[in-house]
């Protein structure tokens, strides 16, 4: 589905796109706490009373609620607008875990750039080496489809996501409703995807989709013979000490502390607003699975940026970016996005979308200056980077 494709390039690479599903611009009256309020913090630090109003703001046109963490020379900063639970009012937690969409694929790409430096495989090695036969029919060729093409998004395999059937089946309206507790195997996935002829061949644009991971993450079962899981587990989760990351298998729950989630699943209902907090977690895998939090976030990039994950061989091709179509300031590397704010500070990361959940991580090339944020509504797609550039150039606070 091309609008679905291009809001996903849009929202900055969120990778599922689960905001642009059956949903509009229609603003509700805001449910909020106190600017900034917060259940389990202290005070917030103060130098980012801008990156504040953008989250208030946010919270007034119609967002249910935004958690967020900053990491710079001053130290940590955290803070929350809105609400987490629409039917009690409780604020917004600032230790929330949340389904971090599409941020996943930082994950992935980095254990397999490991492997690469280790040895087990190559990045111009063919999907076909590596899961013979899968990559077949209706023009899909994996032999020329490589590693590399997977992780940039040049591969030109159709984004499973952009299936109407299975966008109206497991992403909105009843649909979801219905088969949100459904186990679906990463195969399934790319099934659907080969049901529909490549967009071009491999290596000739940029096109971004969610298959590209999903077999990625095959490609890690396979090269390192074990789960995927256990790979970002003990190569990335356990090493940084990201206590609260992980990823869900089957499970339908997010753990806690936490905070629900809400989506706009009916196009025909604008108004409607649904708990959509529980959802089998195999629908993501690999391109869009994992839980986290803000705090993990900011130490996972910082970590990444600083050479702390990849010798710098692999952090070189990781941050190697194509332009993204109709989005200048934004060129993808291998699961990495390079940003380019208003005021020219550079900014790597990625964005995230689950339905229900959107959330953004960035930081600085330095790694000293990290963002990421959450918010539990999956409605007004892309003001998630208006809290960026509030964070990173901020404006001086309105005039009386």
């Amino acid at each position: 589905m091309t609008t679905l494709r291009k809001t996903a390039r849009a929202a900055g690479a969120a990778g599922l796109a689960a905001a642009a599903l059956a949903v509009t611009a229609f603003t509700v009256p805001a449910m909020a706490a106190p600017a900034g309020a917060s259940s389990d913090t202290a005070p917030a630090r103060p130098g980012h009373e801008a990156t504040q109003r953008a989250m208030d703001a946010e919270v007034q046109r119609g967002t249910p609620g935004i958690t967020a963490q900053a990491r710079d020379t001053n130290g940590v900063w955290k803070s929350t607008s809105g609400v987490g639970n629409l039917t009690t009012g409780a604020p917004r937690g600032t230790n929330d875990r949340f389904r971090a969409g599409s941020i996943t694929k930082t994950f992935v790409a980095t254990v397999l750039l490991q492997m690469e430096a280790e040895g087990t495989l190559d990045l111009d090695d063919t999907v076909e080496h590596h899961l013979p036969g899968l990559v077949r029919g209706n023009g899909n060729d994996g032999g020329k489809i490589t590693v590399r093409h997977l992780l940039n998004h040049t591969s030109g395999l159709f984004d499973y996501l952009a299936d109407e059937e299975y966008v109206d089946t497991y992403m909105r309206g009843q649909g979801y409703l219905d088969h949100r507790y459904d186990t679906l195997p990463p195969r399934k996935h790319v099934k659907v995807a080969l049901s529909h002829a490549p967009l071009f061949e491999p290596g000739e644009q940029l096109s971004y989709s969610n298959t590209n991971y999903i077999l990625a993450g095959l490609i890690i079962e396979r090269a390192g013979g074990r789960t995927y899981e256990a790979e970002v587990r003990d190569r990335i989760i356990k090493p940084l000490g990201l206590k609260a990351t992980s990823n869900p298998g089957n499970s339908i729950h997010i753990p806690r502390p936490s905070s629900r989630s809400y989506s706009k699943l009916f196009a025909s209902a604008p108004e409607r607003i649904d708990d959509v907090t529980e959802m089998n977690g195999s629908q993501g895998w690999a391109d869009g699975d994992i839980i986290s939090t803000t705090g993990d976030l900011n130490r996972f990039y910082s970590a990444l940026l600083r050479g702390e994950l990849l010798p710098p061989q692999q952090l070189k091709a990781m941050k190697t970016t194509r332009s993204m179509p109709e989005t200048p300031d934004l060129s993808y590397g291998l699961g990495l996005t390079r940003f380019r704010t208003s005021c020219g500070t550079t900014l790597w990361g990625h964005g995230g979308a689950m339905v229900g959940s959107n959330s953004l991580a960035v930081t600085t090339e330095d790694g000293r200056h990290q963002l990421a944020l959450n918010r539990n509504g999956d409605w007004n797609a892309g003001s998630l980077r208006e809290i960026m550039e509030a964070e990173f150039c901020p404006a001086p606070p309105p005039s009386d």
